[in-house]
């Protein structure tokens, strides 16, 4: 444990938080799957160190609330390789979480489409993924435990509580494999092609390093991608971060009943 992620612990333990039973990253456009919850408590990322910088309100904030029985603690926005050039940025919330007995984490951001059955505001549950960037946040870490499997990166169990979740709420979500590209500039059509060719069925810039880092960490991963975007060149797709953003904010609707649902699945508990 680094002294970052002790100070983070202690500071979210002082303002009343002294355990989490599942964590939650919100991407981009997904804050809003974290408004309305009741007695929550909300740390300023600015509060804890090695927490993101630079998100903007309402962003840049955990936010802990209880659903079900459950303590669940949601990060409003991430820091991303293509923002810092830091793919293992994200090691001392995941750490923090994982300190505070968080076991099961779900990750959340856009995605661009590549099959022509998953539109726009779509929800798909990830169920592999391709590192195409070849970028691993654990380089450098292969003397503290950096040899980590990654054959269950995205953990079988918490998928099926995932879609039972799914049944609860009334979502209809895909399935598929995701590649992760580095960003910031869009991919070029022969490689949203390439993309379809080697077996994926999405593509985005996030969550693949915290994967990662979590399963470093011994946390069970899960990942829903919300379709902000068909790739360029596939079905008309020409994505700017304008359309993305906003279409990322008109799935957050359908996350959010997701996500709560998913507590109630109980088996999440003791996991």
């Amino acid at each position: 444990m680094t002294e970052a992620v002790e100070q983070a612990t202690d500071i979210i333990n002082s303002r009343g938080v002294q355990s989490v039973d599942l964590a939650i990253v919100l991407g981009e456009g997904l804050g809003s799957v974290a408004d309305g919850l009741d007695d929550a408590i909300v740390i300023p990322y600015a509060d804890l160190p090695g927490f993101p910088e630079g998100h903007t309100a309402p962003d840049g904030v955990l936010t802990v609330a209880a659903h079900d029985g459950l303590s669940v603690a949601y990060m409003r926005g991430r820091a991303e390789f293509h923002r810092n050039a830091d793919a293992a940025a994200m090691a001392v919330p995941l750490e923090t979480l994982a300190m505070l007995g968080a076991q099961n984490l779900i990750l959340t951001a856009g995605v661009g489409s590549v099959r022509a059955d998953m539109h726009p505001s779509n929800l798909v549950l990830i169920t592999d993924h391709i590192n195409f960037g070849g970028i691993n946040p654990l380089i450098g870490m292969s003397a503290d435990g950096g040899f980590v499997s990654l054959t269950d990166a995205y953990d079988p169990k918490l998928f099926r509580r995932l879609k039972r979740a799914t049944l609860h709420c009334g979502a209809q979500t895909h399935e598929g494999v995701m590649m992760w590209f580095s960003g910031p500039s869009f991919e070029t059509p022969a490689e949203v092609k390439m993309a379809r060719v080697l077996g994926a069925d999405v593509i985005a810039w996030s969550m693949v390093p915290e994967v990662i880092l979590a399963r470093r960490l011994g946390v069970n991963v899960a990942a829903v991608g919300a379709v902000t975007h068909y790739g360029a060149g596939f079905s008309g797709g020409a994505p700017s971060h304008s359309t993305t953003l906003k279409q990322a904010q008109a799935a957050a609707i359908g996350m959010r009943r997701l996500l709560r649902a998913l507590p109630r699945t109980r088996e999440l508990a003791g996991a």
